[in-house]
């Protein structure tokens, strides 16, 4: 495959520093493993080839990389690094899973720099390819602190001679501020003539595919340098502070993306978005709202403060208020909150609301029907233009298994009434305050279960005598009997 390229994504390591029984690479910021950002990042280079090497806890890491396949449209091979033996070990693992008549461009990444995006990967793609006939093209960028990280070395008109890792620099090296991202391209015939030449001959007993650039040069073959100034696109991540770090950096980045397109982020530092949330145009966002998933926001709506939407859609004019909502679509002009819980499956129609204190899920709610406070309204369908009083609960549950309750158009509940399911309450129809629901309600009928009230005479003064209540009571007798 003359002219092709590939992708190769370094996967394998252990990730000891970030103390996890988590595979580093599946560690999340901003809604994504840090392994998926990587692949989001490498197939949108469209390669024909997509690489990814795994070694340590390799049956997770392999399951999530195959697993994004069809969010990607685009396959997937995974590699194996038998022993964690180098970064040229890697690679040439990587390079095992190509078609054996496979020729063109390598570039290799790592799943561990998450704000690598598509845009540079491109760039450093073209700039390997423009006809200067470059062997290797690294990826480099310059920064205050150099400690950890390879040191680029240059000769005088640019051109890369050497990268050299900090356990083996000198101090005039270790002076040096230009450092190795990780990222390079290749020319194919030259990487695998290259790694075949690798020898374990450094501090770390290990195969450096930095050692590639050297060989390069040694064989006369150029070697260049694509400098990004914004390093934080090749800032790696190795344990839980950088974790955070990149986190916070992602997120101002998603933030400002979404007040450039026209959406109101009332305070940045406190609202979270995740990378594949989508929010239209004339959005206000309140402080400490959290935006996660797949959640959809429609124009003029106004989430928050306080809120958290997950996998949620939201419709044009709505609004969310101090509350939770997971898997649920809230619909145009409809009203949440404070203080409510949608769980998911719930649905809440046009103009609709779900006031304070309220829980819902996989509850169908139609347009213009208010459930006002301190209900629970779970497995049910309401209709349009229905009213559900005060510390209503659609009993759902009978112990084994879950059952469902329908209301009908613009019916009428009245406080604290319990809906045994399954039952229905027809069109029009109303129900009592206190009343237990255990039969069908037809249409336009009131529905009723309390008994008449009974008041004993006296009971606190026999029953509770030298209570403040007795008291009270005693003290209030009297009054009335002197009227």
């Amino acid at each position: 495959m003359a002219n092709g390229t590939a992708v190769v994504i370094l996967a394998a390591g252990a990730g000891t520093r970030m103390r996890s029984k988590t595979p580093k690479v599946l560690h999340t910021i901003a809604g994504r493993t840090l392994l998926g950002h990587a692949l989001h990042a490498a197939a949108g280079t469209r390669p024909d080839h997509l690489v990814v090497v795994v070694g340590h806890d390799r049956d997770r890491v392999s399951a999530a990389a195959l697993g994004t396949a069809d969010e990607l449209d685009h396959a997937i091979l995974v590699a194996v690094q038998a022993e964690q033996r180098g970064t040229g070990d890697a690679v040439q693992a990587g390079l095992g899973a190509l078609p054996d008549d496979f020729a063109g461009t390598v570039v290799v990444t790592a799943a561990d720099v998450p704000l690598l995006d598509t845009t540079t990967l491109q760039e450093l793609l073209d700039t390997h390819t423009d006809g200067a006939g470059a062997a290797v093209t690294v990826l480099t960028t310059a920064v205050a602190d150099p400690t950890g990280y390879g040191r680029v070395l240059r000769t005088q008109d640019g051109q890369v001679t050497q990268i050299v890792e900090q356990k083996d620099a000198t101090p005039e090296q270790l002076a040096i501020t230009e450092i190795n991202s990780g990222v390079y391209a290749f020319d194919h015939v030259h990487l695998v003539s290259a790694l075949a030449q690798l020898r374990p001959d450094n501090s770390q007993g290990e195969l450096y595919l930095t050692d590639v650039i050297g060989i390069a040069r040694a064989a006369g073959q150029l070697v260049r340098g694509d400098h990004v100034d914004d390093e934080m696109l090749v800032a790696g991540c190795n344990d839980r502070i950088q974790l955070s770090q990149l986190g916070r950096e992602m997120n101002r980045r998603i933030v400002e993306g979404h007040q450039l397109a026209g959406v109101t982020v009332i305070d940045p530092e406190s609202t979270y978005i995740d990378v594949d949330v989508e929010i239209a145009q004339d959005v206000t966002i309140e402080p400490g709202s959290h935006l996660r998933g797949a959640t959809v926001i429609a124009e003029d709506a106004v989430i928050g403060p306080d809120t958290t939407l997950v996998d949620t859609e939201v419709g044009a004019g709505a609004t969310v208020l101090r509350s939770e909502v997971h898997l649920s679509a809230i619909r145009e002009n409809a009203t949440v909150g404070p203080f409510s819980y949608l769980r998911p499956n719930t649905d809440l129609g046009p103009r609709g609301k779900i006031g304070a204190f309220a829980e819902t899920k996989n509850a169908q709610i139609g347009a213009g029907s208010k459930i006002p406070h301190l209900s629970y309204i779970g497995d049910a369908t309401v209709g349009e233009g229905s009213n559900i009083g005060c510390a209503t609960v659609t009993v759902n549950y009978d112990g084994v298994n879950k059952h469902r309750t329908v209301i009908g158009d613009h019916a009428r509940i009245g406080s604290d009434t319990m809906l045994i399911a399954p039952v229905e309450v027809g069109d029009g129809a109303y129900t009592g305050a206190g009343t237990v629901i255990k039969r069908d309600v037809p249409p336009g009928a009131l529905a009723v279960s309390a008994a008449d009230q009974r008041n004993i005479e006296d009971w606190v003064l026999h029953k509770r005598p030298g209570t403040s209540s007795a008291d009270a009571a005693q003290q209030a007798i009297a009054r009335i009997d002197e009227q």
